[in-house]
């Protein structure tokens, strides 16, 4: 997504560590594989992408980043009045899940084939395209709070960070300004998504300073 804001810190290199091996193992038994990096808002996912995509480049292998949030139906700011007008909106059906799981699997199994997928601007509150191949890719990295259920990928992994812990997170990517709604949206992803830990390949826990806050 065009216009996103990263915080990268050493709790995310040190998160891409523990999932590189187990990634260059599968690379051993098949071309390419595919990475779903999941969790609650906030928790990392997008900045661990980048660290794990950075960490298979020192290695040799070449990665290709999706994020979930190119695949909203609605762009973010129409998506957040959508939200304000029903609650019922928020959860997986704001998302083509379904079209990036297809995205996915195409890259995997046709890799010379284009996708053209969608392409979020964040601060022009549109969604355009952009075409993307997997010809010499090795890595296909999946970020995004409902990526666990992507039947696509090799490799599950799961930030273990609730909403309440990632809060200051939330603040320094200062993505949401009506905090008191907020709370309300993430309380209903958080219980969606803690469900999905257990389709997890890898689960990541939290770092130790972070803080539970009711």
């Amino acid at each position: 997504m065009i216009g996103d804001k990263l915080v990268i810190t050493e709790f995310h290199h040190n998160a891409a560590k523990q999932v590189l091996p187990e990634v260059l193992k599968l690379l051993e038994s098949q071309d390419k594989v595919a990475v779903s990096i999941a969790g609650e808002s906030g928790c990392g996912k997008t900045e661990l992408a980048e660290c794990l995509s950075e960490s298979l480049e020192n290695v040799g292998k070449t990665s290709l980043i999706l994020g979930q949030d190119d695949y909203f139906k609605l762009p973010p700011k129409t998506n957040h009045q959508t939200r304000l007008k029903d609650l019922g909106w928020v959860g997986t059906n704001e998302v083509h899940l379904d079209q990036m799981n297809d995205h996915i699997k195409a890259l995997k199994e046709t890799p010379k084939e284009a996708v053209v997928k969608p392409l979020v601007n964040f601060d022009e509150d549109n969604i355009g395209t952009e075409t993307i191949r997997c010809r010499d890719t090795d890595v296909i990295i999946a970020e995004g709070t409902y990526t666990t259920l992507l039947d696509a990928v090799d490799i599950r992994v799961f930030i273990n960070r609730t909403y309440h812990q990632t809060r200051k997170n939330r603040l320094l990517r200062n993505r949401d300004s009506d905090q008191d709604f907020l709370e309300h949206v993430l309380e209903i992803e958080h219980k969606e998504i803690s469900s999905h830990r257990q389709r997890a390949t890898i689960v990541i826990a939290p770092p130790a300073d972070d803080i539970e806050s009711p």
